[in-house]
């Protein structure tokens, strides 16, 4: 005797109506049929009479109803009380981004936590992006908000926030409307020395047959943001990191349709995915 069966012998027991009960419960008229006899066999007694004009609950159909209303109401009341439950978490949730995802994303992810959550509290680090998937892999960490990248750990689970173009900057003197006529022979470029942007604007310029002449190789975009704002050259930075650089009104942006994009997104233990409190935050920063 299942919830499922439950379900179909009350709604016959109100209806008493095997074709009205099979379509309103998405069930054929063989297997309702089924379900009766294998619930008569159950309680040793018929359930129903039948005759060609009427069905009719018998003795036992009518306390078989009454157990099947009792039991049913007191599953859903269960299973909203573990609802509840879920919806009031509470604990302590050690989060790590960068500066310019806890600047940009982060705010907005925060707020629906704290109106949904209000009882877990977030214990946040922020720092070099390249450290944000490593700091998961070692449990330094609960959760991160990182990069996508080819090499990810296999063991890491990754689940997608947003996708961030990258932005070709230039200082503020330039007059150049499209890269493409950009003269690359005589510009020095700022590259990225580490993290996802290297191998990324490495290889557009391959794509594109550009030898880049490099002026140097920084580590953060922020760091070349600053670089092309005082007119060492031209580079590539994540477009949220040049709106919240403090020296974007130094540079000049112009958009480059054909480089591949960041995919930022909440990474985590895989083999903690199920856990109450990740499984919630997940679900939560990534909706």
């Amino acid at each position: 005797m299942d919830i499922k069966s439950l379900r179909l012998f009350q709604h016959l027991a109100n209806t008493l109506h095997f074709s009205k009960t099979a379509q309103a419960m998405f069930v054929s008229a063989p297997t309702l049929t089924r379900v009766v006899a294998r619930l008569e066999q159950e309680c040793g007694a018929a359930l129903f009479t039948r005759n060609n004009r009427s069905v009719s609950l018998t003795h036992a159909g009518k306390s078989l109803l009454a157990f099947a209303e009792s039991t049913l109401n007191q599953y859903a009341l269960m299973k909203q009380s573990m609802k509840q439950h879920e919806q009031i978490l509470s604990g302590e949730l050690s989060l790590y981004c960068s500066v310019t995802a806890s600047q940009s994303f982060l705010p907005a992810m925060l707020d629906k936590l704290r109106q949904q959550y209000p009882l877990v509290e977030i214990k946040l680090d922020t720092g070099d992006h390249a450290l944000s998937v490593s700091k998961v892999a070692s449990s330094e960490v609960d959760i991160s908000l990182a990069i996508h990248t080819p090499d990810f750990p296999t063991q890491v689970g990754f689940a997608p926030v947003a996708t961030v173009p990258l932005t070709l900057i230039m200082p503020k003197n330039m007059t150049v409307e499209r890269w493409q006529d950009m003269p690359w022979q005589d510009l020095h470029v700022v590259m990225p020395s580490a993290g996802p942007s290297k191998r990324i604007v490495h290889h557009w310029f391959a794509e594109q047959n550009i030898r880049p002449r490099v002026y140097a190789q920084v580590s953060g975009n922020e760091a070349i943001v600053s670089m092309v704002a005082l007119g060492f050259g031209v580079g590539f930075v994540p477009s949220i990191v040049l709106e919240n650089s403090a020296v974007k009104n130094k540079v000049r942006a112009l958009s480059v349709k054909n480089i591949e994009p960041y995919q930022l997104g909440v990474c985590y233990l895989k083999e903690r995915s199920e856990e109450h409190l990740i499984k919630a935050m997940t679900q939560l920063f990534v909706s």
